[in-house]
């Protein structure tokens, strides 16, 4: 494990007014994402949406890391360059998603824990070598308005997390750790904000246990926030606070940055909430992003699968990576949303 190069690598990601493109979506999710606009999911199609991606020009100013699925670390360009050459040549840094998704926590009904431990050693030292710096591991936190998740289900899930984030440092690779509380359901914010602080506490808890280096890693965390079927929704400023208030009382500040996952937000919601913690003043740890479905559901509905609509599907991604850029500034307005 080089130190120095851990923490330039976690550093550099989350620089200044950048943030991370997570293309990392599996076959099928992404299947799903290519059936809303009638485009087949072939390995062609995905190479070819993910070339549009990560083509678009200017990005590099605001997107500091990509997160790529294992069949895209693999592809290249038409020009026959590799993806993780691709995006390192224009300094934005490869990584890889390395978790083989969440089951059900046998014997705790309703809780999920993510598989993928077994043989990760090896398939870091391979990512490595195809030129992946970074590598991300999500754990799915299920949330009701009382019994779920149980307190092993977090423990578990911060263990995995843990021991995933140890293989990484081990193979010279920057682990973003993402527990992701989700947002579905009919939970008050204030009910996230109690299953947050407790999937931190644990996370961080089994990252010192683990001996994880905290200056060369990232956390990739929920935002505090009601669940889409609760009648009473929180303003963006109550959600920033909330948010903030969890992640100071438990994130170490020597880690260099969080980057929020969507979770299901609008594009138009997440850079809100981004922009308004930022807006909030500086705090111990960069404040950014790492959207998958904020970055990219203007770009697959400009897209809609035809070669002459590339140039508006790029414009579309370029339009919302700048705004997020100016989110991690606290400078983003609704105002510029028409503008584009």
């Amino acid at each position: 494990m080089n130190i120095e190069e851990l923490k330039s690598v976690a550093s550099a990601i989350v620089a200044k007014q950048k943030g991370v493109l997570a293309a990392d979506e599996s076959n099928p999710t992404i299947k799903k994402r290519f059936a809303s606009i009638q485009v087949e999911s072939t390995e062609e199609n995905r190479r070819r949406y993910r070339e549009i991606l990560f083509t678009t020009g200017g990005i590099e100013r605001h997107v500091g890391g990509v997160i790529l699925f294992d069949e895209t670390l693999r592809q290249s360009t038409r020009d026959g360059i590799p993806f993780p050459q691709l995006l390192s040549s224009r300094g934005i840094i490869p990584g890889i998603k390395v978790d083989q998704g969440a089951k059900a926590l046998a014997l705790h009904p309703g809780d999920k824990v993510t598989e993928g431990l077994d043989g990760l050693r090896e398939r870091l030292a391979e990512y490595k070598q195809l030129g992946a710096q970074f590598a991300k591991w999500r754990a799915v936190i299920e949330i009701d308005e009382r019994d779920i998740p149980s307190p092993f289900g977090i423990r578990a899930n911060a263990h995995a997390l843990a021991r995933y984030a140890a293989l990484c440092q081990e193979a010279g690779l920057v682990p973003i750790v993402e527990p992701e509380v989700l947002m579905d359901g009919a939970h008050s914010i204030e009910r996230c904000e109690v299953v947050t602080a407790q999937a931190l506490q644990a996370v961080f808890a089994e990252l010192d246990a683990h001996r994880v280096l905290f200056e060369g890693m990232l956390l990739k965390p929920n935002m505090v926030i009601a669940g889409k079927k609760c009648a009473q929704q929180a303003s963006v400023l109550e959600v920033a606070a909330a948010t903030l208030r969890c992640l100071r009382r438990y994130v170490p500040a020597a880690v260099p940055g969080i980057v929020f996952l969507s979770g299901g937000q609008s594009a138009e919601d997440a850079t809100d909430h981004l922009n308004a913690m930022n807006a909030m003043g500086p705090q111990p740890w960069g404040v950014s992003f790492s959207y998958g479905r904020a970055l990219q559901a203007p770009v697959l509905a400009a897209w809609q699968g035809q070669e002459d609509n590339v140039a508006a599907a790029q414009k579309a991604l370029l339009n919302r990576c700048h705004l997020n850029g100016l989110a991690r500034a606290g400078k983003y307005a609704h105002t510029m949303e028409g503008a584009a």
